[in-house]
């Protein structure tokens, strides 16, 4: 008997728990998403290796059929994903072209410059916690400490930041509507164009001034930089949010591993395990068959839409005790933040961020533990990333 295709969401369970089924199934396996759109998914380190090769997938729509001969409706809410024409929707020369503009603005000696302000934004945000025990942990600290990092590092005042949030949150959720999607991202670039106008006339401190500087010789539309700034403060806040949230969970649930990280301030090793056992990106951004392919033993037909899983760091085929959380694994190879030209440029940032975010947090409260029961934690509903909405903490504990 043939099992039926897996819906990616599937309404009664969170993210997490469709992708453990799927993940039973096979390294590549058909899903259907919102609107019954067919795709397939890697989910193995050897499949989503293979679906990283430019060679054999395509970052661009324009290798997608369905999605311009009217198989795919034109309001599928998530257009607002596929079809934005930023840097991770381009291949090749394009591609180098905008990476090479972002790449001399947002550099490691930048980022390593933000140590100092990320450590100080982290300890306001700790010292302004609700007075009592209790404290709602996505509401007082995941969230706002990613969204003021990646806003101060763009330049977006903090009477701006609310609306990166809420916009950006319309935009990736599925419960969104095409309409609620496609608005939030007008109403984003709009603000985008506004912010990029600001700064030629009042250059400051921040990355939007350094991305105008650093066109020099690329001759960037208004358009480019926009989606430019779209992606790299979208991508830079909402999968650290949940990275931070999901960390918190885990941690609380390994109290020997949280005592190591204290005892050895092993705090860049426990974000690597994040990474590797609970990534907050689930579902990478779409790829396009070139041709037609065999991925894992499994014929994929061109013109295909593939989604990889990014929590593939617990693929035993690939990885030795893959779901046991141990700080001292093994992280070389990792996958999380993908491979090859396309790989997340952010990375530095989200990585320290989250050890400062994690060292400070826990060095403050080294008892904190969960206000609730792990099972009634609602998660975020959405497909490319995912972490709790609500994480109640109690601040110390003996427990």
């Amino acid at each position: 008997m043939t099992e039926p295709v897996i819906q990616l969401p599937t309404a009664g369970e969170s993210t997490f728990e469709t992708y453990d089924r799927i993940r039973e199934r096979g390294e590549v396996v058909p899903i259907q998403l919102p609107g019954d759109v067919p795709a397939w998914i890697a989910v193995s380190h050897r499949a989503v290796s293979a679906v990283l090769d430019d060679r054999m997938f395509s970052k661009s729509a324009a290798n997608c059929p369905a999605l311009h001969d009217g198989t795919i409706p034109a309001d599928w809410p998530m257009r607002a994903l596929t079809d934005i024409d930023h840097m991770l929707n381009k291949d090749g020369l394009e591609h180098r072209r905008l990476r090479k503009t972002i790449s001399r603005a947002f550099t490691a000696a930048r980022v390593a410059a933000l140590e100092p302000r990320i450590e100080k934004i982290a300890t306001e945000l700790i010292d302004n916690f609700p007075g009592g025990n209790e404290v709602e942990l996505v509401s007082a600290f995941t969230t706002p400490f990613p969204v003021r990092v990646i806003c101060e590092l763009f330049g977006v005042p903090v009477s701006e930041q609310p609306h990166i949030k809420t916009w950006s949150t319309t935009i990736v959720s599925h419960t969104s509507t095409g309409e609620q999607a496609q608005t939030a991202m007008q109403s984003m670039i709009a603000y985008f164009i506004e912010l990029l106008e600001r700064k030629k006339r009042e250059p400051g401190d921040d990355l939007t001034t350094g991305l105008l500087q650093a066109d020099t010789d690329n001759e960037l539309t208004t358009e480019d930089l926009v989606n430019m700034l779209w992606l790299v403060i979208v991508a830079g806040h909402e999968t650290t949010v949940h990275l931070l949230s999901n960390a918190v969970v885990v941690l609380c649930a390994h109290p020997d591993q949280r005592a190591k990280a204290l005892a050895e301030d092993r705090w860049g090793d426990v974000v690597e395990e994040i990474l590797r056992y609970q990534s907050s990106v689930v579902g990478a951004l779409m790829r396009y068959a070139r041709h037609d392919v065999t991925v894992a033993g499994v014929d994929i037909p061109a013109g295909s839409m593939m989604l990889w899983y990014g929590g593939v760091g617990r693929d035993a085929r690939h990885y030795p005790e893959a779901d046991r959380f141990d700080i001292d694994h093994d992280h070389r190879d990792q996958l999380a933040f993908g491979r090859g030209p396309h790989v997340c440029l952010g990375a530095p940032l989200a990585r320290l961020e989250s050890r400062i975010a994690l060292s400070e947090l826990f060095n403050r409260f080294p008892r904190l533990s969960l206000a609730c029961d792990p099972s009634t934690i609602q998660y975020a509903p959405q497909i490319s990333t995912n972490g709790p909405l609500e994480l109640p903490v109690l601040l110390d504990s003996l427990g």
